[in-house]
C-alpha cells in the first residue's frame, strides 16, 4: 500500500513548482524521524498519502514544494504518543498545533531543512485545519489534502479506529457522528478544483458508508 502514493509522486512532477536541488537528505531524514516517532504505528502513513494529495491537488501551481512537503510530513507530531500528554484530562485539552508549531522549527533545523524556509512551513502547519484561513498556496494545497484524507474509505479507516483510543470516541456511534458532519461540512470547504473533483468520488463512498451504517445500527 506505501508504494501506492510514491508511484503517484514520480507520474507528477508540476514544472511550476521551487523545489532545492538538493534535498533527498533532508527529506529521508525527515521521513526517517517520523518513522521512528509515529505512535500507534497506524499513525504513519497519512504523511505520504497527504503529500502524494498534495502533488495532484498542487499539479501545475507555482509553489514551493519543499514547504509543503515538510509541513505535510511534520504537523501532525503532536498527535504522537510521546509528544502528547498520557493523561486523559490533559490529553483531551492538548493542544497539537501549539505544540507542533513550538517543536518542528528546531527539528527541522536539526533535520538540515533550508532555515529560511521554516517559518512558511510553520505557517502552514499553523492553518492547516478545515476551518482556518491560509494566505499562501502552500497553505492552501496542504490544507485541502488534509480535508480529502477526512472523506472516503480513507476518512472511514481513520475515524473508526480511534473509537476506545481518543477521548472523543467511546463508541462507534461517535466515530459515525464525525463521519457525517465530515460528509455535510468539508466539501464545501475546499478551495481548489483538482481537491473539489477528488473528493467527488470520496464522498459517494462516504455517504454510501454512512446510509448502510445508519441502516444497520436501526436494525
Amino acid at each position: 500500500m506505501a508504494g501506492c502514493g510514491r508511484k503517484r509522486i514520480g507520474i507528477l512532477q508540476p514544472a511550476a513548482h521551487t523545489r532545492s536541488m538538493n534535498n533527498g537528505d533532508f527529506r529521508s531524514a525527515i521521513i526517517n524521524y517520523i518513522r521512528e516517532q509515529a505512535r500507534p504505528v497506524d499513525k504513519f502513513s497519512h504523511q505520504e498519502r497527504l503529500y502524494a494529495l498534495t502533488r495532484e491537488i498542487g499539479a501545475g501551481l507555482a509553489y514551493d514544494d519543499d514547504i509543503v512537503f515538510a509541513a505535510a510530513w511534520m504537523h501532525d507530531l503532536g498527535v504522537f504518543i510521546g509528544h502528547r500528554p498520557e493523561d486523559p484530562a490533559a490529553l483531551a485539552k492538548w493542544d497539537m498545533l501549539a505544540y507542533a508549531v513550538q517543536r518542528v522549527p528546531g527539528l527541522l533545523k536539526e533535520l538540515g531543512f533550508p532555515e529560511a524556509k521554516i517559518p512558511a512551513v510553520i505557517e502552514v502547519i499553523r492553518v492547516h485545519m478545515p476551518h482556518n484561513n491560509p494566505t499562501t498556496v502552500e497553505g492552501t494545497i496542504v490544507r485541502d489534502a488534509d480535508i480529502l484524507e477526512q472523506l472516503g474509505a480513507v476518512g472511514i479507516l481513520r475515524n473508526v479506529r480511534k473509537v476506545g483510543r481518543d477521548t472523543r470516541f467511546h463508541y462507534f456511534p461517535d466515530a459515525l457522528r464525525v463521519l457525517q458532519k465530515n460528509a455535510d461540512t468539508l466539501p464545501g470547504q475546499l478551495r481548489l478544483p483538482v481537491a473539489r473533483q477528488l473528493a467527488e468520488p470520496r464522498l459517494q463512498v462516504l455517504k454510501a458508508f454512512l446510509a448502510a451504517a445508519t441502516a444497520e445500527f436501526c436494525l
